[in-house]
């Protein structure tokens, strides 16, 4: 749990557990199981336990929901970092009913619920087709074979906010028949860490067109440990003919084409 996250696209970050499952490509080099594992949590795997937390830090959010109230300022929380809400494991399901009701008494806090198991959301969730309009659901797509597999189950979910983070982006796809009215929010981003995967820069640019022309809101995390070179004799790696060096993840920065994105809904 973080207030102020330094994440670009919340304000908060709120974990209503620890744990979760790899289940595709985007998952490969999760920093979130390497966060647990440094921090010698064993929580990653279908088998493994997962780690709750008491009254405390349950009560955070509340906190944060009456400053928003006081300011008159909506914050944002990203809610899991560490964990998929909508992981398919029966003890979790008390936790989700806690994580409902704690929304319910937090109307000045946006929750964002990141899921890479967007058909299991309308089950696991307790909302049926009145889903709170403080709840914005998002999925995670990182190639068109996956945008083509999770867009059909995010769309069918009747959140007042659906959004995609493409991050890490590993392929170039085409978003554009799902944007508007369906999606309402892209967020992308490359991959960073000792064993990132380069992205090709001519992917962010094609979808944050895809974006503009629909006038879906953009926002462009990070290059992550891959950036455009200088100097083509800097490269230690050429993507589709673009020439990539590999920097730390806060030289790369995140200007795409010399400007910030940091769209959001309105």
């Amino acid at each position: 749990m973080a207030k102020n996250s330094r994440i670009e696209w919340t304000d908060h970050t709120f974990n209503p557990w620890w744990g979760c499952g790899k289940i595709s490509p985007a998952c490969k080099h999760c920093y979130a199981e390497a966060w647990a594992k440094r921090v010698g949590a064993g929580v990653w795997g279908a088998r493994a336990p997962r780690r709750f937390f008491g009254d405390k830090h349950w009560a955070e959010p509340r906190r944060w929901n009456e400053e928003a109230k006081v300011t008159g300022r909506r914050h944002r929380v990203f809610c899991a970092s560490m964990a998929d809400v909508f992981e398919d494991r029966r003890e979790l399901d008390p936790w989700r009913a806690k994580l409902a009701t704690l929304i319910s008494e937090t109307p000045w806090l946006d929750w964002l619920l990141l899921t890479k198991r967007p058909d299991r959301a309308a089950d696991l969730a307790p909302w049926g087709s009145a889903w709170p309009s403080n709840v914005w659901l998002g999925t995670t797509v990182e190639t068109q074979a996956w945008a083509e597999r999770r867009l059909p189950e995010l769309v069918a979910v009747p959140a007042k906010v659906r959004f995609l983070s493409c991050e890490p982006l590993l392929a170039g796809f085409d978003l554009s028949s799902w944007l508007r009215p369906h999606i309402h929010w892209v967020i992308a981003g490359g991959e960073s860490g000792p064993r990132a995967r380069p992205s090709d820069p001519a992917w962010f640019r094609a979808l944050r067109d895809q974006c503009v022309a629909a006038g879906v809101p953009f926002h462009f995390k990070q290059w992550g440990n891959w950036a455009p070179a200088e100097e083509p004799s800097q490269a230690s790696r050429v993507i589709g003919g673009t020439p990539l060096v590999r920097v730390t993840k806060k030289a790369a920065g995140r200007y795409l084409d010399g400007k910030t994105w940091d769209q959001l809904p309105a």
